[in-house]
C-alpha cells in the first residue's frame, strides 16, 4: 500500500465482474471539473493522449486505501434534485470558484448507492470515492459539493449514514413543467427499465407514457418531502433562482462576500449547454401540456409539489427574465 500513487487520478467507473468489484480510473491530472456533469468531463479527459494509451483498473477496496494514504475533502455539501428544476445552474455557479470542487451526477457514485454490497463495504466505499473525488489536484480546493442523479432522493438515508453532518438540500420546480421536459426528452429515469431497480418503481403496471412520468415524479417529490423533515434538508424552488445564491444559499454554501458576486459569472447561459443563450420555457411549457398529463400531475404530484412548500406564484417568462440580470437558464 505504501506503493500506492494515484495522484491526479479520478473514479470514473464502478462494476463487478466475475464476482469482484473493480473501479475504473482516468488521468486528469490539475485539470479543474468545469463541464455541467462528470460524465462530459471523463469524455474530455479521455480523449487524451495519456488516456488513451494508459488505461488503470484496481479492485475496490483500492478506494479505501487510498482514502487512508491521502485522505481528500470531506463533502460539504450535496444537491439533490427532482430535474429539469435548476439544479444544474446551482452546481455551475459553484463551478466558478476555484476553491470549489463540484462533482454533478458521478455514475460511480450511484452505482455504489444502489448497489448489493454489504452495508459497511458500501459506506466504506462510498467514502473512499467521495474522498477520490475531495483530493485537492491544485493545492487550492477548500470544499467539495455534490449534486446527485434525481432518483438519488430514495438513497438519501444510506448517504446520511456516511455522512451525517453533512449538509444537503432539494431543489424542485412545478411538476406539470418538469412532466412536459420529460414528455420531449425523457430522462433516464423516466424510461421504464432504463436505470434498472430504483426507490422510484412504485410496482404498478405501465399504463402509459404520461401516467409513468407523473407516477415517478409524484413518487421522487414524496419521498423528498419525507426527506426533507427527517434529515432538515433545506428545499429550493426552482423560482427563487438564482437571486438565493446572493441570499439564504449564499448562506448555505458558506459563500463570503467576493463568492457571491464570482458564482454570478455563470450566469446568462444555458446551464446544461453553455455555448447557447438561455430562453425561458415556464409558459410555453405549460400551454404544451395535454389535458391527460395535467389530470396525471395532479392525482399524482401536485400534493407533494405543495408540501414541498411549492405554493409560489407562477410568472412569465417576461416577467422573470426582468429581475435577472442578464438572462440565464434555470434548468
Amino acid at each position: 500500500m505504501e506503493r500506492l500513487n494515484l495522484d491526479g487520478w479520478l473514479p470514473i467507473r464502478i462494476w463487478q465482474q466475475a464476482g469482484e468489484w473493480r473501479v475504473d480510473w482516468c488521468w486528469f491530472g490539475d485539470t479543474p471539473l468545469h463541464q455541467p456533469f462528470f460524465r462530459e468531463a471523463v469524455d474530455a479527459a479521455l480523449r487524451l493522449p495519456f488516456n488513451q494509451a494508459f488505461r488503470r483498473q484496481t479492485p475496490l477496496a483500492v478506494l479505501s486505501e487510498w482514502r487512508a494514504i491521502s485522505p481528500g475533502l470531506e463533502p460539504s455539501a450535496f444537491i439533490f434534485h427532482a430535474s429539469r428544476c435548476g439544479s444544474t445552474l446551482i452546481s455551475q455557479m459553484l463551478a466558478q470558484l476555484d476553491n470549489h470542487i463540484v462533482i454533478s451526477e458521478p455514475p460511480p457514485l450511484d452505482t455504489l448507492l444502489r448497489s448489493d454490497l454489504p452495508a459497511a463495504e458500501r459506506r466504506s466505499a462510498i467514502a473512499g470515492l467521495l474522498s477520490a473525488y475531495g483530493q485537492r489536484r491544485r493545492g487550492v480546493e477548500q470544499r467539495l459539493v455534490i449534486k446527485l442523479d434525481a432518483w438519488n432522493i430514495a438513497e438519501l438515508p444510506l448517504l446520511r449514514e456516511c455522512f451525517p453532518a453533512t449538509p444537503w438540500m432539494f431543489v424542485y420546480r412545478d411538476p406539470l413543467e418538469i412532466a412536459v421536459s420529460h414528455s420531449r426528452r425523457p430522462g433516464m429515469h423516466m424510461v421504464p427499465g432504463m436505470i434498472g431497480a430504483s426507490g422510484l418503481d412504485d410496482g404498478l403496471p405501465f399504463d402509459g407514457r404520461e401516467a409513468y412520468i407523473a407516477r415517478r415524479l409524484g413518487r421522487l417529490l414524496e419521498m423528498a418531502v419525507a426527506h426533507c423533515r427527517d434529515y432538515e434538508g433545506l428545499a429550493v424552488n426552482y423560482r427563487e433562482l438564482p437571486g438565493a445564491m446572493a441570499g439564504r444559499l449564499a448562506e448555505f454554501f458558506a459563500l463570503d462576500a467576493v463568492q457571491r458576486e464570482q458564482v454570478f459569472a455563470a450566469v446568462g447561459r444555458h446551464a446544461k449547454q453553455p455555448t447557447e443563450v438561455f430562453v425561458g420555457d415556464s409558459q410555453s411549457k405549460r400551454r404544451e401540456a395535454s389535458p391527460q398529463l395535467r389530470e396525471c400531475v395532479e392525482r399524482w404530484a401536485r400534493g407533494p409539489y405543495e408540501a414541498l412548500g411549492g405554493g409560489f406564484s407562477v410568472e412569465s417568462d417576461d416577467a422573470i427574465a426582468s429581475r435577472l440580470t442578464p438572462t440565464i437558464d434555470l434548468q
